[in-house]
Parts: C-alpha cells; sequence; structure tokens
C-alpha cells in the first residue's frame, strides 16, 4: 500500500534518465523496466544523437553503451566533460566489453560506473539508484557549503586586502606562474569579491557542482587549502582586482 504524502510536502520529482544504445531491443526493455522502477526515461540512438538531447534536457544521469556507430561512448562523454551545464552529470556505460583495460579506460575518461553486458535488470536498477543518491549527497554537500557564513568571508576578504595595502602582508617575491582556464579566472574573481558557490553559479549560469570543481582545481594550482587563503594568494600575486 502506498503511503500518501502530507499535503505540505511535495513528492520529489523522478529522476530524468537518458539511456543512449543503438540496439532497438535493449534500448526498448532497459527503458521500460526503469521506468516501472520511478524513472523518467529518455532514449537516444548513438551519441551524436544523445548529445543533442542531453543539451535539451540536461537528465540527472546518462546511461550509454560503448560501441555505437557516429559517435561511441566515450566520444558522448568527452563533449559532456568539456560542457559547462553538463560536466559534473554522471554517467554510466553499458557495453558488451568485460576486460580491464576497459573498464579502466572508462574510468580513465570520467565514467561514474561500468555494467558489462549482459546484466541483469536489477543490478542496473541498483547501480543507478546507487549513482543518483552520491549526485544528490554531493550536490547537497555543496550547498551547505555555499550557505556558509557570507558576512565572516567577506570580513576576513577585507581584512586581507587592508593588510596588503599597508604592506602588512608578505607579498610573493617570486613572480608565480599559472595556467587559469578562463573559467577558472572568472571563479577566481568572483570568489574574491566574496562571493560564494550558489551565487557564482547563478551569475556564471553553471552547476555548483561545477563551480566547486573549479574551485577545487584553483586550490589545487595555487597549492592553498580554503577560501581565504586562496583569496589571500591571489591578491598577494595581483592574480584578481
Amino acid at each position: 500500500m502506498s503511503e500518501t504524502l502530507p499535503q505540505n510536502v511535495e513528492a520529489a520529482p523522478s529522476p530524468r534518465l537518458l539511456l543512449v544504445d543503438d540496439e532497438p531491443g535493449l534500448r526498448t526493455a532497459v527503458q521500460a523496466y526503469l521506468e516501472d522502477e520511478g524513472f523518467e526515461v529518455t532514449t537516444a540512438v548513438d551519441g551524436d544523437d544523445g548529445w543533442q538531447k542531453a543539451q535539451e534536457m540536461l537528465p540527472d544521469l546518462v546511461i550509454s553503451d560503448v560501441m555505437m556507430p557516429r559517435c561511441d561512448g566515450y566520444g558522448l562523454l568527452k563533449r559532456m566533460r568539456e560542457d559547462e551545464r553538463l560536466g559534473g552529470t554522471p554517467v554510466i556505460f553499458l557495453t558488451a566489453k568485460g576486460m580491464t583495460a576497459d573498464r579502466t579506460e572508462g574510468y580513465l575518461a570520467g565514467v561514474d560506473d561500468y555494467i558489462p553486458k549482459p546484466f541483469d535488470p536489477e543490478e542496473l536498477v541498483a547501480r543507478v539508484r546507487n549513482v543518483v543518491r552520491r549526485q544528490d549527497r554531493l550536490l547537497r554537500e555543496a550547498a551547505r557549503f555555499a550557505d556558509t557564513d557570507v558576512g565572516q568571508m567577506a570580513r576576513q576578504i577585507t581584512e586581507i586586502r587592508t593588510m596588503l595595502a599597508h604592506g602588512d602582508g608578505s607579498s610573493s617575491k617570486d613572480v608565480a606562474l599559472h595556467n587559469f582556464t578562463p573559467r577558472e579566472a572568472s571563479v577566481l574573481q568572483l570568489v574574491a569579491e566574496g562571493l560564494m558557490n550558489k551565487e557564482i553559479a547563478r551569475k556564471l549560469e553553471t552547476s555548483i557542482r561545477n563551480v566547486e570543481k573549479y574551485v577545487s582545481r584553483l586550490f589545487i594550482k595555487t597549492g592553498t587549502s580554503s577560501r581565504t587563503e586562496l583569496v589571500r594568494y591571489a591578491l598577494e600575486n595581483q592574480l584578481v582586482t
């Protein structure tokens, strides 16, 4: 017997899946099974078709075959990982290949999970649910970090700027060399202005997860480990205005 939600509680929307496979029979069967499990499923016949539909629907998860005509699974994955809106979307590969080297290639390319054919439909559903839950957890954590005390961060930035203006900060004597992408530079500037991840995502029209990814890259490239350290480093090296 299904439970009735309280009137003031909205049911969570069904995860939107994009299923990409050139085998009509498998595509139809998997779509039907996933829809019976409560997922909203859109299908595509190959990587090119999948890329177009992914841009239109912005799915919560992509399930893709690897060997397909025109554009294979790796080509689709590469396009997604390079795209601002789709870069953080989880991807599961379905493939007839079962060799360790093939799985390793998939993981190195940025795939989130890998299921060799033939597979048990119940295992597929379990893995899909696991990846969706993991994505939801990451987004909640990103939102929690984005909701930290903005006032405290702004005060810290003001203090850093004041110290540097009065010569109280130890400015780097050696010129630091950096290779920031345009997007990383934009994120760095907005962090230095005191914006939190949610605000940066809104301003750059991207996802919070993508902002977290860029901030993490900035930590690595600058050798810092917190937003305050990152801002101080950027100001000392005149990387931001």
